[in-house]
């Protein structure tokens, strides 16, 4: 079967061997390309790419949660598997396992969300995205009648502002693009202006940090989304004044909040906006290359790529 893995750091479609072993086998139907996978193209995994897939297996159809957690640890068993203290030794789909930029991928059967009414598989690898910043919102215990600012126009940002909108929320959206606040428009999110409660940084940049403390009211949650390799730098003087709390944000959980990956699945079905506003470009698995170089070029207009095998 073909599978796309990184090669001297580029996307190549290669023929692989069919997955064997005990999880089951998706047929891959449609899998986003994320941030992180142009960072995991630099560090050439011997493994598939592909970690926001949706696809079928015996008549139904699913999404895929990545994390393949131990599930005997404390925080597997609170329904935190984002945190799993295992998760060194099992890992992501798409990074530690092969992921869905193939014709098949085996998956842990507790990986498999099955979708709602109202939500293809052709849009359904938004679930993850979705779920992200689902989780992000919930983390800093968004309410409504608070303020909210997303920074950062890309595929996270964006659904933080669909996020905050299916949950009752008003939201504000700060993009470099403007590709990227006509979508947030779309969305229902409108322009930066005061002083926000909550804050989420989704561009994983300093400079969205900086601007997440400048906008932010004394007392102020930053809820940090955005992907990032290495240390941060926070404007500590206005920080440490206002009294501002930062929460890291990774994955999404099943805790006392629900399992935020069928929630996430839930809000895309009951909004075909979403999936419309979100998805700019779709490709054959074959055009593998082409699709990484559109998502690499954020100016061109790309908000999220989606390969289709």
């Amino acid at each position: 079967m073909r599978a796309v893995r990184a090669l001297g750091g580029e996307p190549t479609v290669v023929n692989v061997d069919d997955p064997t072993g005990d999880w089951p086998i998706l047929e891959v139907g449609a899998v986003g390309i994320c941030g992180s996978d142009l960072t995991l193209l630099r560090w050439n995994l011997p493994t598939t790419l592909g970690h926001e897939i949706a696809g079928t297996l015996g008549g139904q159809a699913y999404c895929v949660e990545p994390t393949v957690r131990c599930g005997d640890c404390d925080q597997c068993r609170i329904g935190q598997p984002q945190r799993c203290r295992g998760l060194a030794r099992h890992g992501i789909i798409g990074a530690a396992f092969d992921g869905g930029l193939a014709d098949r991928v085996a998956v842990p059967q507790d990986c498999l969300v099955p979708l709602p009414d109202g939500l293809g598989v052709a849009d359904a690898s938004l679930v993850e995205p979705l779920a992200v910043s689902w989780h992000a919102l919930q983390k800093v215990s968004a309410m409504p009648g608070e303020r909210i600012l997303v920074i950062g126009g890309g595929s996270i940002g964006l659904m933080a502002v669909a996020a905050a909108r299916a949950l009752g929320l008003d939201v504000d959206l700060a993009a470099r693009h403007d590709h990227q606040r006509e979508a947030g428009e779309r969305l229902g999110a409108g322009t930066p202006t005061g002083e926000y409660q909550v804050l989420v940084e989704a561009a994983g940049t300093d400079s969205a940090l900086a601007e997440c403390v400048r906008w932010a009211a004394p007392g102020g949650r930053i809820a940090m989304a955005g992907f990032a390799q290495g240390d941060r730098r926070v404007p500590g003087m206005a920080f440490l004044m206002k009294e501002l709390t930062m929460v890291g944000c990774s994955c999404y959980d099943n805790g006392a909040g629900g399992h935020e990956f069928a929630l996430a699945a839930a809000a895309l079905a009951a909004d075909p906006e979403i999936a419309d506003t979100v998805i700019t470009h779709r490709f054959p698995l074959a055009d593998a290359a082409e699709a990484f170089r559109v998502a690499t070029d954020r100016a061109s207009g790309a908000i999220k790529v989606v390969l289709e095998p």
